[in-house]
């Protein structure tokens, strides 16, 4: 698998298109359109162990095994009880997917490049790894995730076939 580690210099462009947005406490982050495969329930998800404790662990989606990210623990947030409205997105990169579990999804947005900041400066030590740009709408702010580095680093703490951490 080729190796496409981002490094803190290098910076994705962002374009105008459909996204895929959804809800982490009341901040609505965006997903490329393409980047999704699917949109699932939460289901039963198996728990790996020796793993980060952002990865909640496996679950088996038609029989192909999938790893399934806590998003709220990788970003920092407060844990919260999952609800009706929970749900997994599936994600792929290249031939890497992984499921990301979300609040709740709210809507297929499509934002022009106009409406497509950069990400503002915060100052020394502190990093936007996760964002890609910043999305309005309205009086909304969309924040724009990079799907590349989300999974990326997920994909390094997690053996080539998940299959083969058991």
């Amino acid at each position: 698998m080729e190796n496409q580690a981002f490094t803190q210099t290098e910076e994705q462009i962002i374009e105008g298109g459909k996204f895929l947005t959804f809800f982490l406490d009341r901040e609505e982050y965006a997903i490329e359109i393409l980047k999704v495969m699917e949109i699932i329930g939460l289901m039963s998800i198996t728990p790996v162990p020796s793993m980060p404790g952002y990865i909640r662990g496996i679950l088996n989606l038609r029989g192909k095994i999938i790893p399934v990210m806590d998003i709220r623990s990788r970003f920092g947030l407060p844990g919260v009880d999952d609800t009706a409205e929970t749900c997994i997105i599936v994600l792929q990169q290249d031939q890497f997917q992984m499921g990301i579990v979300v609040d709740k999804v709210s809507e297929v947005a499509e934002l022009g490049d106009t409406e497509i900041d950069d990400i503002p400066s915060f100052g020394a030590g502190i990093t936007n790894d996760y964002l890609a740009g910043i999305g309005k709408v309205e009086n909304t702010v969309k924040l724009i995730l990079d799907v590349s580095r989300v999974l990326f680093e997920a994909r390094e703490v997690i053996p080539e076939s998940p299959e083969a951490a058991f």
